[in-house]
């Protein structure tokens, strides 16, 4: 009788390198057509409803791809967009590991493209 050989699936190995998201990423995944799309609009009058001061904002840019690629997903929640921050490559990826919460999120969507994403 042949011994039965299992691989191993040890969760602590360390890596000599951590892997790099872009790696994870395939070369023709949507995330990189709508991440290459949003970098080439003009969002100016996005910008516009930034009055400056205070806290540093996440990149707008950053979270409109977000919310553009969530809706590519068929996810319209801020909170289900939050948890996907946490732990989808491809949402991670996109938002270079930033991790805006529900609120941050729906304040954007609300606030800042009410009036500006009609123009973009």
């Amino acid at each position: 009788m042949a011994k039965l050989a299992i691989k191993s699936d040890n969760r602590k190995q360390n890596l000599l390198l951590p892997p790099s998201l872009d790696e994870l990423v395939p070369e023709n995944h949507m995330v990189r057509v709508v991440d290459a799309v949003i970098d080439r609009l003009d969002i100016s009058d996005i910008l516009s409803t930034y009055r400056g001061g205070g806290n540093s904002a996440f990149n707008p840019k950053m979270m409109l791809k977000v919310l553009i690629f969530a809706y590519l997903s068929n996810v319209y929640s801020s909170r289900r967009i939050e948890e996907l921050l946490r732990r989808d490559i491809y949402f991670m990826w996109l938002a270079g590991m930033k991790r805006p919460d529900f609120r941050t999120i729906n304040y954007y969507r609300g606030k800042r493209l009410k009036e500006g994403f009609d123009a973009v």
